[in-house]
């Protein structure tokens, strides 16, 4: 089921992805590490933005990634090589006809997937079928909603908010992060915690503010302004006014503030 990104393909989505990789490895994956010898599926790889850090901390897991994009797998098995993972083979598959045994994988990863697709339940239902029973699934996605930051700017809310209606014409949610407790359990699965971690970005932290702050979420809403404009969702001159008031949150006296969802569940019926 080829799903749509409304992100686009393109080699400067590339560099973002690296980007809020490289930014948020201890925000989000401090805490995910899996046992020497343990299957694990990384479900939507993308361009192993994730992949390498994942691989990285779990380096004796066996970890298969898969994307349904040709072109991401190609780039996907460049940057793995590029950082010498030997733990970690790609795969080009479909999450919903996955070509793989049922109870085949120890651990499930997905990370920025969910958002994208049309039929999350059913997806991580697909997982679930491949799952063993006691393995865990580790859920992680944003919520554009939780977006926050001073200077305040109307402008820049309505340029955000572009980006939420291209993701929902797309079949997406951009505030999918709020609901993964419900999403998992209707899919079956048990134990499921769930915690927001935030990005909290100031002056005081320079790291964020280039690396979060501009590259990543600017970055992100600046580059939906053509297909915003072309919708006729927003003016041009009020749309180009809201990513210039978001960059001016980087500035000495801004504030920006994100929040991202974790959330890991266990399969205990299979």
């Amino acid at each position: 089921m080829k799903r749509p990104y409304v992100h686009g393909y393109h080699p400067r989505e590339n560099v973002r992805l690296q980007d809020q990789a490289s930014t948020l490895v201890q925000l989000l994956h401090h805490d995910t590490v899996y046992p020497a010898g343990s299957r694990v599926l990384e479900a939507g790889c993308g361009v192993a933005a994730q992949t390498v850090t994942l691989a990285t901390n779990s380096p004796d897991a066996l970890i298969t990634s898969v994307d349904i994009s040709e072109v991401s797998i190609a780039e996907a098995r460049k940057r793995a090589a590029d950082a010498g993972l030997a733990n970690v083979q790609f795969q080009q598959a479909d999450i919903f006809d996955l070509p793989f045994a049922s109870e085949f994988f120890d651990h499930v990863f997905i990370c920025f997937v969910l958002e994208h697709l049309s039929q999350p339940e059913e997806s991580l239902i697909a997982l679930k079928r491949v799952l063993k029973k006691n393995g865990t699934i580790t859920v992680i996605e944003g919520d554009h909603g939780s977006a926050y930051f001073y200077p305040e700017s109307d402008a820049a809310q309505r340029a955000i908010q572009c980006q939420v209606e291209l993701q929902k014409r797309a079949g997406g949610n951009a505030m999918i992060g709020r609901s993964l407790s419900p999403l998992l359990r209707r899919a079956g699965f048990d134990a499921v915690h769930v915690s927001p971690r935030m990005v909290y970005v100031d002056s005081g932290k320079p790291e964020l503010v280039d690396g979060f702050t501009k590259k990543t979420f600017t970055a992100m809403i600046e580059g939906v302004r053509d297909s915003a404009l072309g919708a006729g969702l927003m003016e041009r001159d009020l749309f180009d006014q809201g990513i210039r008031d978001l960059y001016r949150t980087a500035e000495d006296d801004g504030v920006f503030c994100y929040t991202f969802f974790k959330a890991v569940g266990k399969k205990v019926q299979t």
